[in-house]
């Protein structure tokens, strides 16, 4: 072990014995050179096991997902949101995890991922931001506001000791039907969402982690979730290269370090009906080949029914990912030590000269990338320290970022012009009723409207009532989030009160409620974003935002 690496562990308060070993991670020398050493003195179960990122149910780490980084040394963990309910506790249990590793072969410590994208997908939560999120910073077109939000959501993992993040989202919002991507998208250019997308990159490398480009070759335009099944989107492959594709091939060009592939089909291409996840042609021909990708792939949840479906058994789809170009399997949960998905894979090794090959040049990459993102002064510390968990995880500095995003996204789609029916005062407005589910919604509306009256329902048996309440009321602003919304708000449609709605997430459902008086828009729930609409809604900020799609 490297004087280094005892002297940064001493730094931070910890001593631990390690064994030596001919070579380490801390060795001198270039990425790439150390890679191929370490790799070629790996054994095969070695290498193997630099391709698992594994989950684990719980806020601290099962007995079982740490004997799977002490004994077989795994390349990876994935911080789900089922973990990360006290940021503190998870700086803990990464902080464990990372002391296993660092004490196993070669001193390798773990890629630790999460999805933090922003906006609606939050996975690490605690007091982490939450943001107006990609919609938003599409809404409002700056790519400095996509690289400020991706420099502050790295700083905040950076904090807990997670070095890779699965973002930025750059699936296009072409399906206005999609319920899984929605406000996940910058919008639905493929140039603009590919140039937010190299800002909010360079934003995360800033902050020392690694960001991951989602979900290749695209899973906007489809309205189904490849969670449950396996979505074909319709498509040739032309129309890919020109549309959904382009913004991986523009952060191809900017060095962009990891990839993940999707479980989307794609019948009119190539790969006809197998997931591009698992297709060879989408990950060597296409994105290796054709657009010269260099850097790491690693697969969306191998458990989800998008990718078993089409190869059987977990174990499979294992190989199967692998074969095709893949350098990291990722499962949510941790399976046995013994499970068949880890020794169908040792035995395909044995077996498949091939395959063998595969999966150590997967190896490689897994470990250049560490290499170059996982030591130096400005990576992410392996150790995270409980007191500036505690203390510097709530950024006053990104705390007023994100609520100037969220003033600059919010959009005014209904009337144009907008001073028809805006500012909203006490004095134009009547009598007031703010109608919706979300707490922060209502927050802001009597922050905004003091004297109104409220009314929050939660279901469709709830919202029946709402008709009631509507009756002593001259102006109703509605909070608009999905269909249940949109059917509640027609029974106020005949009614002659003022409606005017918020909208928050996706704003497709704004297009079924387009006869009320006025129509305001913001991308997230995050309570800068209904500060932010009020406060358009007012007339206390101006709106500039534009809606970020056709």
């Amino acid at each position: 072990m490297s004087i280094f690496f005892r002297r940064l562990l001493c730094a931070i308060g910890i001593v631990i014995a390690f064994p030596l070993y001919p070579l380490n991670f801390f060795d001198a020398g270039s990425a790439e050179e150390l890679a191929a050493k370490i790799e070629t003195a790996m054994t095969d179960e070695q290498a193997l096991a630099q391709t698992f990122m594994l989950g684990w149910v719980g806020a601290e780490p099962s007995p079982l997902i740490m004997e799977w980084i002490r004994s077989r040394n795994i390349g990876g963990v994935k911080i789900f949101g089922w973990n990360t309910a006290d940021t503190r506790l998870l700086a803990r249990a990464v902080g464990s995890l990372q002391e296993i590793s660092l004490a196993g072969a070669f001193n390798i410590p773990l890629l630790v991922a999460t999805d933090q994208e922003g906006g609606w997908v939050r996975h690490v939560k605690g007091n982490t931001s939450e943001t107006p999120g990609n919609m938003a910073i599409g809404a409002s077109g700056y790519p400095r506001d996509a690289y400020l939000a991706g420099l502050y959501i790295g700083k905040e993992l950076a904090l807990l000791g997670i070095n890779m993040n699965f973002a930025p989202t750059v699936d296009l919002f072409t399906n206005r039907g999609s319920t899984l991507i929605g406000p996940r998208a910058f919008g639905s250019d493929p140039v603009k969402a590919g140039i937010l997308g190299a800002a909010f990159m360079k934003g995360q490398l800033a902050a020392g982690v690694i960001p991951t480009a989602k979900h290749y070759p695209g899973h906007g335009d489809t309205d189904l979730d490849s969670h449950g099944v396996l979505p074909k989107i319709e498509i040739s492959f032309d129309k890919l290269w020109e549309r959904e594709l382009v913004p991986y091939r523009m952060l191809a060009s900017e060095g962009l370090p990891a990839v993940m592939s999707g479980h989307l089909a794609f019948p009119m291409t190539e790969a006809a009906s197998m997931p591009a996840s698992l297709s060879p042609w989408f990950l060597k021909d296409v994105l290796r080949t054709k657009i010269g990708y260099k850097g790491v792939v690693v697969t969306d949840d191998l458990m989800m029914n998008g990718a078993t479906s089409w190869a059987g058994t977990l174990s499979r789809t294992a190989r199967q990912a692998l074969h095709a170009g893949n350098d990291i399997i990722m499962l949510s949960t941790t399976p046995f030590l013994f499970d068949p998905v880890w020794t169908y894979l040792v035995n395909s090794m044995k077996e498949d000269e091939e395959f063998r090959i595969n999966v150590r040049a997967a190896a490689r990459r897994i470990l250049e990338l560490k290499l170059k993102y996982l030591r130096g002064a400005s990576s992410v510390p392996y150790i995270p320290d409980p007191e500036k968990v505690e203390t510097e995880l709530t950024d006053p500095e990104g705390s007023a970022f994100f609520l100037n995003l969220a003033a600059r996204s919010v959009t005014i789609v209904k009337p144009t012009p907008a001073e028809s029916v805006f500012p909203v005062t006490k004095e134009n407005a009547g009598r007031v009723l703010l109608a919706g589910r979300y707490g922060d919604f209502f927050t802001s509306g009597r922050a905004a409207f003091p004297n109104a009256a409220v009314y929050r329902y939660w279901n469709a048996d709830e919202a029946s009532e709402i008709v009631n309440y509507a009756r002593n009321a001259d102006t109703i602003i509605f909070c608009l989030s999905d269909f249940l919304d949109v059917r509640v708000l027609r029974s106020l449609e005949r009614m002659g009160k003022k409606i005017i709605i918020l909208s928050v997430l996706s704003p497709v459902h704004i297009e079924r409620v387009s006869w009320a008086d006025g129509i305001v828009v913001v991308y997230s729930y995050a309570p800068e974003s209904f500060a932010a609409g009020f406060s358009a809604i007012i007339g206390r900020i101006p709106a500039h935002g534009v809606l970020p799609y056709e």
